[in-house]
């Protein structure tokens, strides 16, 4: 699988790129932040809806009765895992469709088309066709992001991070289960082609502590124009991102 980094970024300022204070354009109305398990994306979700007074939509993780067992045994337990997963994400996307009177923009934690990475690592055989069966039928009726942001980490930065938030479920993490994940939604990111997507070198960065890196972010998402892949170092505050059409 491609496992690669994000490039160095050039020198020069992007005329695209705001100066804050920061507000969305109007072809911003759906953001995703997505990432591994660990990346930060519901914290950082949280922090920019904040930042672009925009509705705050999370996934419902808590509410599946399956995932504790599931990190006990995942091969006993990832089909209904999974199928719950499917059907908790499928009714918050239908409510997306609703129209919000006091948000004009929507970020949230997750995609709807990543259940399939995880499927696809857990499942195989009729359990799988069964899925896909099922996620054919409700992707096509389910919202399109205009854009994505991927917050690529390392495996090892991904495992301080779900050490340090203490659930209780996952204080047994297998650190092979993380890297798999890890190798698949690089594999899938590299290859998404569905809406404009950044992608973020997150392993370094602390954009909960570091305002200024929170800023950096905050300011490449508020771009006016997002084309294909963007590739973002936080880092490098003053650079401009490369960019793939």
């Amino acid at each position: 699988m491609d496992s690669r980094s994000a490039p160095e970024a050039d020198s020069q300022q992007p005329r695209s790129v705001p100066e804050p204070p920061f507000t969305l354009p109007d072809a911003l109305d759906y953001i995703v932040i997505e990432g591994v398990i660990g990346a930060g994306k519901t914290t950082l979700a949280r922090l920019m809806a904040e930042r672009f007074e925009a509705k705050l939509v999370l996934e419902k993780f808590e509410d599946n009765p399956f995932l504790e067992r599931f990190y006990d045994d995942r091969a006993r337990w990832a089909f209904q895992t999974q199928l719950a997963f499917l059907a908790s994400r499928f009714r918050q996307q239908k409510e997306l469709h609703a129209r919000d009177l006091f948000h004009r923009a929507v970020i949230s934690d997750y995609a709807f088309d990543k259940d399939r990475i995880f499927a696809h690592h857990n499942l195989e055989g009729d359990e799988l066709q069964l899925y896909e069966t099922l996620f054919g039928l409700m992707e096509p009726i389910t919202p399109t992001p205009d854009l994505v942001v991927y917050l690529q980490s390392t495996p090892d930065r991904l495992m301080q991070n779900i050490a340090q938030r203490g659930r209780s479920y996952e204080e047994d993490m297998d650190p092979s289960y993380i890297e798999a994940l890890h190798e698949a939604y690089n594999y899938y990111f590299f290859r998404y082609t569905k809406s404009p997507l950044l992608i973020v070198n997150a392993t370094e960065i602390d954009f909960v502590e570091n305002k200024e890196e929170l800023d950096e972010l905050a300011r490449y998402i508020a771009a006016m124009e997002h084309h294909g892949t963007t590739y973002v170092n936080p880092l490098a505050i003053s650079s401009t991102p490369s960019t793939e059409d």
